[in-house]
């Protein structure tokens, strides 16, 4: 549901000092991943570095909902039959995952894969699906069907065929838990980019902050704003790589799990936020929201900040951002 952070929003800058910054650069949970971090030489860095990837590892094993063996998919596999007790790790993921649900009244739904896809966007679609198949794609979606047992850790999905998935917030937790390990094991600055869910702590050996740079999501190579990150999660969705158009209507992959059609409206929604899982959750739901609703929705909340790149190439920005543009040759 999200396009690539490396790709279209964000460069990161650092200098060298006493101590160095080290990154690597590999693929986990079926996408990119840029490990980062302040270190005192190149073995204590891999050191870390190697960390943060068996962390990350872990915790696809546990949400994945490819791998047949893991407890989602196990999940899955009863719905409408029996509850199934999981981890507590996994049964508080879940927790927190309706809670975002019912805070965004479904425009960010866990049970999201529970979707049959009606929409293609590899080219291969040739006319709109009907009103019947959309409605039909969403049957089985609801965030309320899912019965979660506090005393017995387990989960139950009520309907033969629902599905939970973690793809709009798996790899902004797997982002939280390797920064939150690396802490814990003394590295004292890093960012995990975990292909668009960017977790930083720290500051560059220089002493300055992070930089992030907010980039024109029609030409990635055009910087609007530089921006200081300070211990804090950047989640940058984006919607214009992956669109079909229909009587000169835009619609993109990122599509309304309430009613199955596809988000229209929006390029890209930059959200800054202290944990990543949470970024990831409210930068899906802005898109399916739209930019005046999203815009609303983010301003009454606290400790969460956004920026929304709108089909005409606007920037709006939510009350307590102010961006310094650049100017662009």
């Amino acid at each position: 549901m999200k396009n690539r952070l490396f790709l279209i929003g964000f460069f990161i800058t650092s200098f060298a000092f006493s101590q160095q910054v080290y990154n690597r650069t590999l693929k986990l949970m079926g996408s990119r991943f840029d490990i980062t971090v302040v270190a005192n030489d190149s073995l204590e860095g891999n050191n870390y570095i190697d960390l943060a990837v068996n962390e990350i590892s872990r915790i696809e094993k546990l949400i994945s909902s490819w791998d047949a063996k893991s407890q989602t998919s196990e999940i899955n596999r009863n719905s409408g039959i029996k509850p199934v007790i999981v981890d507590d790790e996994l049964f508080q993921l879940i927790k927190r995952a309706i809670k975002i649900s019912k805070l965004t009244d479904g425009a960010f739904d866990v049970s999201y894969a529970s979707m049959d896809k009606v929409w293609h966007f590899d080219g291969s679609m040739t006319k709109m699906p009907t009103e019947d198949e959309i409605k039909k794609s969403v049957e089985k979606v609801g965030y309320q069907n899912i019965i979660l047992d506090e005393e017995n850790h387990s989960v139950f999905l009520k309907l033969e065929g629902m599905k939970i998935g973690f793809g709009a917030i798996g790899k902004g937790y797997a982002a939280d838990k390797a920064k939150a390990l690396l802490i814990e094991k003394g590295v004292v600055a890093g960012i995990i980019n975990a292909s668009g869910d960017l977790n930083t702590w720290g500051t560059q050996p220089n002493g300055k902050d992070w930089l992030v740079a907010i980039v024109n999501p029609l030409n990635k190579e055009k910087v609007f704003s530089w921006m200081p990150v300070n211990n804090s999660a950047v989640v940058t969705s984006g919607n214009y790589e992956k669109y079909v158009k229909f009587n000169d209507v835009l619609y993109t992959h990122i599509i309304d799990p309430r009613t199955g059609y596809p988000a229209t409206g929006i390029l890209s929604v930059t959200i800054f936020t202290k944990t990543a899982e949470l970024a990831d959750a409210l930068a899906t739901s802005i898109f399916v929201m739209g930019k005046e609703t999203g815009l609303d929705f983010i301003n009454q909340l606290k400790g969460v900040e956004c920026i929304i790149v709108d089909e005409n190439n606007s920037i709006i920005t939510s009350k307590n951002i102010e961006l310094n543009p650049l100017k662009n040759d």
